[in-house]
């Protein structure tokens, strides 16, 4: 089962990065909207401006009645996302300070059905799991991967699959398919995060095995990252698949070279909604993207960003992840 599980990861990414690769360009007379592609075979075009004109869905009284009386009475849902997160997971708009994406989108949704207000705070990445901890803010939508280790403090409401992709400058040829393809390489990578944990394991593999080890680059930022993978100072960069596809759809500079789960070999990787444990706000969060689910929204709104390859059909609290130390 874990095997086909692997398999259907990459051929699903595969399909999508290449179809995004393929169907991108930017409308140099409207710039409002970037055209990249929805499924395969067909196109969509993103608005990018900061009149979004949201899906939007309706209250359920039953599954808002689950929410902690405190954030109820409050009457807002505080929700965070990664400052240096991009196109088209959270980024700003056109005018530069309207946070948009496929996460704001699905906040709005879910803040919908369970009555609140969503207020959407951007932090830098390691911000998030602080705010999360002292409980400054309620849940994080940001492209957060299920993790056995973040398991012990974190309690996850899934909503989106989790693929890696490696990046690298267009025509320059490397095909990552495992860790000996990236030995001796220099490989970009943003510190805290799921795709650092993979990478790691992958040169303590090659060395184990007589092969150079990954020499790895810390980038917060997506733009010096890009930068710096043009300009030759790294080989590849290895980040979420929805971004570094977007970024090849419309930039032209630079292709996919690979895709992996984000949960290792044989699981497939998961994004989740964040709580701090026990905040008792996880079932209702997980209640909420079921209904959005069923009632159509959801893929509506992954249709809208061109992630419709990403959807998830269930969400289910705390499901298996990424394994601590590649176990």
């Amino acid at each position: 089962m874990a095997t086909l599980a692997a398999r259907r990861t990459t051929a699903a990414t595969i399909g999508l990065a290449t179809a995004l690769v393929l169907a991108g360009c930017a409308n140099p007379t409207d710039g409002g909207t970037t055209e990249v592609a929805a499924t395969s075979g067909s196109k969509t075009k993103i608005n990018i401006s900061p009149d979004q004109n949201r899906v939007t869905t309706g209250k359920v009284d039953s599954i808002a009645e689950e929410v902690p009386e405190k954030i109820r009475r409050r009457g807002t849902l505080e929700l965070v996302s990664s400052s240096g997160s991009a196109a088209p997971l959270t980024f700003y708009a056109t005018d530069n300070k309207t946070v948009i994406g496929v996460e704001p989108d699905l906040a709005h949704l879910v803040a919908n059905v369970l009555g609140l207000k969503p207020h959407i705070n951007t932090v830098s990445w390691e911000n998030i799991f602080v705010g999360l901890d002292s409980a400054k803010y309620d849940a994080g939508l940001s492209n957060i991967t299920v993790t056995e280790e973040r398991k012990e403090k974190y309690d996850f409401a899934p909503y989106r699959e989790d693929n890696l992709a490696f990046a690298a400058k267009k025509g320059s040829g490397p095909k990552i398919t495992g860790p000996k393809d990236v030995a001796g390489k220099t490989v970009a990578v943003s510190s805290g995060t799921n795709q650092e944990k993979l990478l790691v394991e992958w040169s303590a593999q090659n060395k184990k095995a007589g092969r150079e080890p990954v020499d790895i680059k810390y980038y917060q930022n997506e733009s010096d990252t890009y930068l710096a993978l043009q300009s030759g100072r790294i080989d590849l960069y290895l980040g979420p698949n929805p971004t570094a596809a977007y970024h090849a759809a419309t930039s032209g500079k630079t292709e996919i070279v690979g895709t992996y789960s984000g949960a290792g070999a044989g699981l497939q990787g998961l994004i989740a909604a964040t709580t701090k444990k026990n905040s008792g706000l996880a079932e209702p969060l997980a209640d909420a993207i079921n209904h959005i689910i069923d009632n159509g929204t959801y893929a509506k709104v992954l249709k809208r960003w061109g992630l419709s390859d990403e959807a998830v059909t269930r969400s289910e609290i705390n499901p298996p992840g990424l394994p601590k130390n590649g176990s």
